[in-house]
Parts: C-alpha cells; structure tokens; sequence
C-alpha cells in the first residue's frame, strides 16, 4: 500500500471515529424504551429543554440543561449520551464535583462517548478528592492523544496533573480552621457571592442574583436573576436578616459590590448588561447612598476590558483592581495599583503589581488588609489545589511582596474559592465557595475563623461559635496549628457630637504623619450616627484633625510604635461651637525636649491655626502653656510661657495680628490628669487655644 493510501486509509478511520463520537453525544430515545407512551413523550420533551440550553456552552445555561436533563434521566438512565451531557453540564457549571459518576457511566456504556472523556473523568475525580485516579486518567487521557494534540494539550495536563500532587500535600497538613456556612440569614438559593466588611465587621455587603432583585428581572444571557447588592449588619455579634440595598445603588441591570472603604463609607459597584460594565462610586451620607459615579474612574481604569474586585489602602490613596486587559497583563485576570491623583480628582494610569504576585493564569478577588502588609487573592497559579485557591503575599521590610502562601485545606478546596476578605484582627475570614457541605447548591457565602496557636479549641469571647448557633459547624479541622502573623494596626473609632446639643456632627478628619509633616489621608464622620473609624497601621506618630464648619477643631496625637501588635481605641469626639470661651488642647504642637523651641513636628497643627484665625478674621485668642508638676513654679511658669509666646510667635509670623494674639504660662495650676503617672503627667504638659473675643 503506497504512502498515501496509507494517509488516506487513516483519515477515513479517523473520520469514521469522530462521526461514531458525534453521533454517540446525541441523546436518541427509541419508543421500545418506554411502554408509557406519555412518559415517552415528557422525556424527549425534556431532552429538547436541556440540548437547548446545552447548546449555549455557558456556564448560565449549562445549570439550566441540568434541572430538564435529570428529569429525563429518572426514564433513561442508561443512555449513555444523555449521562455525559448530564456530567458536561455538572462539569460546567457550578456543582462541578456531581459530574463524575454520570461521565464514569457515560463512559461504561460508551467509549466513545466523546474524544476527551478521559480527561473529564480525571477532573470529575480530581474535584471529589480522588487524586491518585485523578492523576491516573489525566495520564491515561495524555497516552491516547496524538503528537499534534499532546503538543497542545501537553501543559495544561500537566499543570492538573500538578494540582493534584500540590493538593496532597495541602491536605496532608490542614489548618486548625472553623468553616461555617451563614445560612440562610445571608445566602438563599441562589448565588450569593463577592463579600465586602468594613474593617470593625459591622457590616458585610455581597452580591446575589436571587429572585427579590430589584425589578425582578431575569437577564437573557443565562436566564437567571440580574446581579444586585444586598447588606446586612451586626448586631449583638449576629449578622441579621440580609436586605436588598436598594436605590441609587441597585437599577435594572447587573448591579455588583466589588469593593468597600476600609470605613464602610465608600463602596465600589460594578454596574452594567452581561458583556460589558463599569466601575461605579458612591458614598454614605447619613443613612443615605449618593448616585453612582464613574467619574474617578473614567481614562484610566474604565475600560473595554472587565473589572471585577477593588481593594483601597488604609489611606485610601491607593487602589488595587482586578482586570484582564490584555496589554498589561501576564495572562488572563491580573492585579493592578492605581493611585490618586488629588489634583485631577481621579485614579491614575495603572500598573501591574507583578510576576510575584500574577501568573498566566487567572487571578481574582483581592484584598489589601488595612494594615497594607497583607494581600489576600485568589489565583489557578501557584500551587493551587484546582481552579482558584485562597493565597496571601506579605509586603517585606523592602516593600516588595513575598512569595504567596495558600491558606491551606480546608479553606481551599479543588474547586473555586473566591473574594477572600478578612477582619482587621486578622482572625475571622468570609469568602465564596461552593463545595461547603451546607451549600444551596449555588455559591454560598462561608466564614472561616482562623484558630491560632495561643488559643485552645474551646473558645470564649467573639471567637466563639457555640454551638447554640441554629446551623451547627460544618467543618472543624484542629490536626495542625497555623502561624498567624502579628496584626500591627490600631483602629481609632467613636462617636463626634456637638458640644451643646449632643446631636451628631458631620466632619471632615485629617490624618497626618506628624514626623515627615504629611497629610495622609482624609476621611469622614457620618452625618446621621456621628461614627467614624479610622485604620492607623503601626509605626508613625499621627496627627489626627477633627473638623467641621462652624467649629473649633479638635486635635489628637497618637504615636505608635512599630512593634506594636493590634488593638482598638475607641475615643468619642465632643466638638466646640466657635464662640468666646470655647477652648482645644493643641494635641500635636511639640517643642524641643527640655526648650521652648517648636519642633518640626508642629507644622500641621500651626498651620490649621493660621487658616482657622484668616478664616475667622476677627476672634481673638490666648495661647496657654501648661506643665506637669516636676519642679518649681517658677521655673515651670517660664517654659509654660515661653513655649505659649514660640506659638504666638509663630502666627505673627505667618502675618496674623499681633492684636488679635495673647499668651500666658500656667505651669502646672490646671492639671487635666494626675501627676501622680508618666502618662498623666505627659497629658498635662500641653498647650491650649482659647477664644477670648469674637
């Protein structure tokens, strides 16, 4: 036989194969199968609802063809095509684990079946934690394929052949976690998904594509419910019943949270059809959301591509996204950081964040801790033990982030985890998944509760999760201790209110970094609560500035050094009207240890006087100095006094009357603490503003 009778013969062969695997995924019933001519009937009726949807190949439609398909398969379950596109659809969808006795069956009564069969088995395998065999058919699955098709196929088997080897490992060594599924407080049949808390966990907001969306509508692409944004609050330590958000946030169409403010006072929204969207803005005003805005976003970040996950700074100047733009990407999904721009009011030109961190693979859902040493994503790279795991990259003493870690079994699953975000003591986690054994059947919403090394199985306090809760734990794992790293953050909240009348004040805070004379960041108060919170990561010494119109504002310094590990400080606010006899401590006006010399220091809090005085040009003031009582009255009334007149100084310098300025040095006759402690003694060495005339 010449050579090419030979190329010929093969191609008819290969030809006769290929129609016999096609004909073989078409689900034919014969009426020998059924003496029940109405049950026939209703079976091929059915068949034709899911080829229907089958035919779409997307992951929407995919759910839809299972539901018709499983309805014939209760009249066929010994159709072989019909159990492969039952385990296709399984395998595409969302309970991805189901696929694998119906493909194994497929399989059983057909070989032939489909050309990648085998590979399919091997993942439904892999996903029900079946390893070895796993590995076994993607290796069987790799022998039966062609040169030019394993020249193709080659990296992607071995990269599942990979995951399987890495998810041995994990599982080998699981972490002492509480994985608890929220129930039905939260989630609901549908999907629920895409978490955001603020950083005091009083509030959790996500996204659900369940039936009470706004409008109720459905959308055409999967015929399922459009994507709206639902919050619920904490309450005595228990999330209440979720609520949809609403108006202006929610609209007609695809309406997702994809970030939040580390204060909660801010919330980034993805609005738009199913192809395409943008990134929105929209902030808190009393109990109120102001309209959506694209603004910041537009040039920059809004763009053809799709972005899915945002995550600020503690100081909210910088943002890292998630997006797939092709010209700055390392492959697929990767994360970015932008920076904003004050002066033209909006986020600037991105960066990739890098190879450390992106792969050619997906990377999804990121989140920076407030503290901005700690990045959370998840990503099909790494070390993955199948589709997205959890991982978290650490910034070293060189800025750079480290190799990223995965946060272990059973956290992470060989299916997809997703949107990992965690509280500010960095003990309690809420994600999504779908592989949790209390799961609707769609993504449900987990919290995992990270059990270190210091705290014994049996728990007290908020940590606590006892068994009381109406859904019992779903998975408790305590064979290994984790390491949790040291959280050095402090979080600054209370209360502002008015002096007088007590109702709660609307104000603008500035956080400076007193050392290098610096605005930081900006944030704000609620206008309808008074709350405020602000995330202070250790190592700086802070200047803190309440502000509000109409007020004297009021000053704090907090110095915290850098091995300072996690604490609240809860410091309520009371602020002063301006009018005569209305006083502040200048909290952040330093001197020279030991002199009357302003420090350096002192820049940001001088300067807030010199606008206040120009602002309200016709008060009148005293600058007093005070001491602790070490030492004589004489010579602690000199330092009093001079630091007071270095102050006045000052102002008359920056071109403030010398009329409108006196000064006085108390030394220690009006104590605000006892001198009886450092830290009191260091409270009454200290220098106030008073308003003498108006």
């Amino acid at each position: 036989m010449s050579y090419k009778n030979i190329i010929i013969t093969g191609n008819i062969i290969l030809l006769i194969i290929f129609s016999n695997i096609t004909n073989g995924q078409r689900i034919k019933l014969s009426k020998t199968d059924s003496t029940d001519m109405k049950v026939f009937r209703e079976t091929k009726k059915n068949i034709r609802k899911g080829n229907h949807n089958y035919r779409k190949k997307t992951k929407g439609t995919y759910i839809l063809a299972i539901k018709p398909y499983l309805k014939a398969y209760e009249h066929a379950s010994d159709n072989a095509a019909l159990n492969y596109k039952i385990g296709k659809s399984y395998l595409n969808s969302i309970q991805r684990a189901e696929c694998l006795n119906y493909l194994k069956k497929a399989y059983e009564l057909n070989n032939y079946i489909a050309y990648d069969i085998l590979y399919d088995i091997a993942q439904g395998y892999h996903l029900n934690y079946e390893f070895d065999k796993a590995i076994e058919q993607y290796t069987a699955y790799k022998n039966i394929l062609t040169p030019k098709d394993l020249l193709k196929q080659l990296n992607k088997i071995q990269k599942r052949i990979e995951e399987c080897d890495s998810a041995k490992n994990i599982i080998n060594k699981p972490v002492r976690v509480i994985i608890e599924n929220l129930g039905d407080t939260i989630n609901s049949p549908y999907p629920d998904y895409s978490p955001s808390i603020s950083t005091d966990e009083s509030v959790l907001f996500f996204t659900s594509r369940r039936e009470d969306t706004y409008r109720e509508k459905l959308s055409p692409r999967d015929n399922q419910f459009f994507e709206d944004i639902y919050f619920t609050e904490k309450v005595d330590k228990q999330w209440q019943k979720a609520k949809n958000i609403g108006k202006p946030l929610n609209k007609k169409n695809n309406d997702a949270v994809v970030g939040l403010s580390p204060d909660g006072q801010q919330i980034i929204i993805f609005k738009g059809k199913y192809d395409g969207g943008n990134l929105y803005s929209s902030r808190k005003k009393g109990t109120k959301w102001t309209k959506p805005t694209d603004k910041p976003f537009k040039r920059f970040i809004n763009t053809k591509y799709h972005e899915t996950s945002v995550s600020f700074s503690f100081d909210g100047r910088a943002m890292y996204f998630v997006s797939d733009r092709k010209d700055m990407s390392y492959g697929g999904r990767d994360i970015f950081i932008s920076y904003w721009n004050k002066k033209r009011n909006r986020w600037d030109k991105p960066s990739n964040i890098g190879s450390t961190i992106n792969t050619k693979y997906d990377e999804e859902g990121v989140f920076l801790h407030p503290n901005g040493s700690a990045l959370y994503f998840s990503s099909k790279g790494h070390n993955t033990m199948g589709g997205y795991d959890i991982f978290v990259s650490y910034k070293d003493d060189n800025g750079q982030w480290t190799k990223p870690e995965n946060i272990g079994y059973p956290v992470n699953s060989p299916d997809d985890e997703l949107f990992f975000v965690i509280n500010s003591k960095g003990r309690r986690g809420y994600y999504s998944s779908a592989s949790n054994e209390e799961s609707s059947g769609n993504y449900d919403i987990l919290m995992v509760t990270f059990l270190g090394p210091e705290k014994p199985l049996v728990l007290s306090g908020e940590d606590n999760l006892i068994a009381s809760i109406a859904k019992p734990i779903t998975e408790t794992v305590i064979e290994k201790t984790v390491e949790i790293k040291k959280i050095r953050l402090t979080i600054l909240q209370g209360i502002i209110t008015d002096a007088i009348s007590g109702e709660p004040v609307e104000t603008e805070i500035d956080v400076v970094d007193n050392q290098k004379n610096e605005l930081i960041m900006t944030s704000s108060s609620n206008s309808s609560t008074g709350n405020y919170l602000i995330s202070l990561p250790s190592g700086k010494n802070y200047g803190i500035a309440i502000k509000a119109e109409d007020y004297l504002f009021h000053s704090e310094n907090i110095v915290i050094p850098p091995t300072v590990n996690y604490q609240e400080i809860t410091k309520n606010i009371i602020l002063h009207k301006i009018a005569v006899g209305s006083k502040i401590i200048l909290a952040n006006v330093f001197f020279e240890f030991g002199k009357s010399n302003l420090s350096p220091e002192s820049g940001m809090e001088l300067g807030r006087i010199v606008k206040l005085m120009n602002d309200y040009s016709t008060i009148k003031i005293e600058i007093s100095g005070h001491t602790d009582n070490v030492g004589s009255l004489s010579a602690n009334t000199r330092i009093s006094e001079a630091r007071a007149k270095s102050v006045i100084d000052f102002l008359i310098d920056k071109g403030i009357d010398s009329n409108r300025l006196e000064y006085v040095g108390q030394a220690y006759k009006f104590p605000v603490a006892t001198n009886d402690t450092e830290e009191g003694r260091q409270k009454n060495r200290r220098v106030e503003f008073l308003i003498i005339a108006k």
